[in-house]
């Protein structure tokens, strides 16, 4: 019988640099989306989903982190007596949510920094969203994925088509369809060439992964770039039990690229009732100004 998924594990050591200088001090996953820091749109994602323990794979200078998803006594109390219920309401949402933090001591990849989360996780099967990777609130993903897991009691990765030109980019899997979207994994490669790319099928930040992927993550050396690479763990787990893809067709935002972060803000912004009217009339100016 397969269990439900209730962790969820967010890997956020990473040193952001193509945000440089703002994230010299302040990481990369608290720069804010309109109003929200990019982190807390997979925060709300999973939870939305039913997930109920969230584990955040931190390193040096991300305390800003932990600081966000703790209560603000102080500043709660001032909204409170101010007479402020929205806010108030906004920034304790989120309290009831069990946070564990784990610090990634050395940058050795997002296979590592899952890898770390093993202690929290032991036999359960869990969920990884890489918070850069921002999905449109309106498309369930996550919630699709995890329907699929209870299907085939198997790892699911999301996929995105992409342009070849782009496959450098990313891992990328050879597979057969076998459902609507649903592909069964037959290989996978990380970050190939384009001539070398088994597809454009590009696997994107959301995972449904089983505790086996920790025997395979403890045994490997370092791959791409020096890093312990996630596909090559996933590779290594491909031989041990069947892996299936899902095929995301909705929006996704790369929001670690900077013209990913700022087509997420304003798509974002103009879905914001508080901001959307008058950000939209200043776009429409912008767009007139720059036709002339």
């Amino acid at each position: 019988m397969e269990k439900r998924i209730k962790k969820a594990i967010f890997p956020a050591a990473g040193l952001g640099t193509r945000f440089l200088p703002a994230t010299k001090a302040s990481p990369k996953e608290m720069l804010p989306i309109v109003d929200k820091p990019m982190i807390q749109y997979a925060i709300e994602e999973a939870s939305g989903c039913g997930i109920e323990e969230f584990i955040i794979i931190t390193g040096k200078y991300k305390r800003a982190i932990e600081d966000h998803f703790d209560s603000a006594f102080e500043l709660e109390e001032n909204l409170k007596k101010a007479g402020k219920k929205g806010l108030l309401e906004e920034i304790s949402r989120l309290n009831h949510l069990h946070f564990a933090y784990i610090r990634q001591k050395s940058a050795l990849g997002l296979g590592h920094a899952i890898y770390c989360a093993k202690p929290f996780v032991k036999d359960e099967p869990f969920a990884v969203l890489l918070s850069d990777d921002i999905i449109d609130p309106d498309d369930s993903l996550l919630q699709d994925m995890i329907n699929l897991y209870q299907k085939y009691n198997a790892p699911i990765l999301a996929l995105q088509k992409v342009p070849m030109s782009e496959v450098h980019k990313y891992g990328v899997i050879d597979g057969s369809k076998v459902g609507d979207g649903v592909y069964k994994i037959g290989s996978l490669v990380e970050k190939p060439r384009m001539a070398d790319a088994p597809s454009d099928l590009a696997i994107i930040g959301r995972y449904i992964l089983t505790p086996g992927i920790f025997e395979i993550l403890e045994g490997i050396g370092p791959g791409k770039g020096g890093e312990i690479q996630l596909t090559d763990a996933l590779s290594g787990l491909l031989k041990k039990r069947p892996i299936y893809g899902y095929l995301f067709t909705g929006t996704r935002y790369d929001a670690g690229d900077k013209v990913g972060y700022l087509k997420a803000t304003v798509d974002l912004a103009l879905k914001n009732p508080q901001v959307s009217e008058p950000f939209k009339k200043y776009l429409i100016a912008v767009s007139s100004r720059l036709k002339n």
